[in-house]
């Protein structure tokens, strides 16, 4: 079991009021982490609301603000489980087999036009043969054909925006990857978190998990940040579940940090929370 730092900074101005904010960015309980301890900070002090959706276990945060700065700070020691490195034979499951949970993450969704993309799909991967292999490909192409340029799309953007204009940022190289799944009839969805980069500078990270054998399997279609160093915020059909902040009012961004610090493996003594 390894052990994370996480010490996220968000910075706001607001300019009126009313102003509220929808925040996800504490670490999730489960999946393979568990969060040993952690703060969220407030400054000033503000009204907080909590909910943790039953489903995913996204944990989002509602702040009533006032005029002014405002600095949301979250720190978190968080330890996560070594995930099962994939053998490269895990097949797709036929629809029929799928969990019932699973299948909200086999539909189009707001920014993964999975629909649209079915013959584009079926040209560019209907020949490989289907399974793990398939997924692989399919990064494969996204990495050769999509050019990662920050400032390139917004919050609008959606995969098919991404394949038209042949550039983005993490959030994109998922949503493409997962609209060529779901087209295929592999469920796929979205996982936002906290990972660990030597360049660029440290920022949320977007990557995606398909739905292969009787698992979820996770992919970083960047390959910016170790799998092994990502801490999990969110997991949702797209970003439009969980984007890390929502804005209600006249609120401006005016900085963020959100870092991830390795500490190492815990000792094998000392796996208890």
């Amino acid at each position: 079991m390894h052990r994370h730092r996480v010490d996220c900074e968000l910075t706001y101005q607001v300019d009126a009021l009313p102003a509220d904010l929808i925040f996800n960015i504490e670490a999730v309980r489960g999946m393979g982490q568990q969060v040993e301890s952690e703060t969220l900070v407030v400054e000033p002090p503000a009204r907080l609301d909590r909910f943790t959706d039953p489903g995913t276990g996204n944990r989002f945060v509602r702040v009533d603000a006032g005029l002014g700065p405002l600095r949301i700070q979250y720190r978190a020691v968080v330890r996560r489980q070594p995930r099962p490195v994939p053998t490269g034979n895990e097949p797709e499951a036929p629809v029929r087999t799928l969990p019932l949970d699973v299948l909200p993450y086999i539909y189009p969704s707001r920014y993964v036009e999975s629909d649209v993309l079915m013959k584009l799909a079926m040209r560019l991967f209907g020949h490989v043969a289907p399974g793990y292999g398939r997924v692989v490909s399919i990064i494969d192409w996204t990495r050769d054909n999509i050019t990662y340029q920050v400032g390139t799309t917004d919050g609008s953007t959606t995969a098919r925006d991404v394949l038209l204009n042949r550039a983005g940022v993490c959030r994109d190289f998922a949503h493409v990857c997962i609209a060529f799944c779901r087209a295929l009839n592999i469920p796929a969805r979205l996982v936002t978190g906290y990972a660990h980069f030597e360049d660029p500078p440290p920022d949320f990270h977007a990557i995606f998990e398909a739905w292969l054998g009787h698992g979820w399997i996770l992919f970083d279609p960047t390959r910016l940040a170790p799998e092994a160093d990502f801490i999990r915020i969110g997991t949702a059909r797209d970003a439009a579940d969980v984007a890390f902040a929502t804005l209600f009012g006249a609120i401006r961004m005016t900085a963020w940090r959100p870092d991830l610090e390795p500490l190492g493996a815990v000792e094998p003594a000392d796996t208890s929370i």
